[in-house]
């Protein structure tokens, strides 16, 4: 099953604070430790949303609006798709996340764990 690692954003994200070259190192680290293990799919840091858009269906035609975004506990930073057995152990490697090495930022550092849905989930669909 898949799980999607989800990484909130914060004030230095949406200002466009790129990480040091001791963050890179560390979270390299950690990519390794994922990758060694075999459930790195894919893992990706994203811009701020002021280069970003968000497309709105209003009334069934779409709507654009230019970043930036102000609300950002709502926004992303990045994430890790990971194969794993089970949704604990998507959590435990979401304890394993080397924030504690990191600088800290203007709050908390905060992931979010999402199911990605499965070919099986949609059997009784067709």
């Amino acid at each position: 099953m898949r799980f999607m690692m989800i990484v909130k954003a914060d004030a230095a994200t949406e200002a466009g604070v790129l990480p040091t070259a001791r963050d890179l190192e560390v979270m390299g680290k950690y990519n390794e430790e994922l990758q060694k293990a075999g459930v790195m799919v894919d893992g990706v840091g994203l811009q701020a949303s002021s280069k970003g858009a968000r497309v709105a269906f209003i009334g069934g035609k779409p709507v654009v609006t230019d970043g930036p975004f102000p609300e950002t506990k709502e926004l992303i930073a990045g994430f890790w798709m990971l194969e794993v057995k089970s949704k604990d152990e998507a959590i435990a490697w979401a304890k394993k996340v080397p924030f504690d090495r990191l600088p800290s930022r203007d709050r908390v550092p905060e992931l979010e764990l999402r199911q990605v849905f499965g070919e099986d989930d949609f059997k009784d669909v067709r």
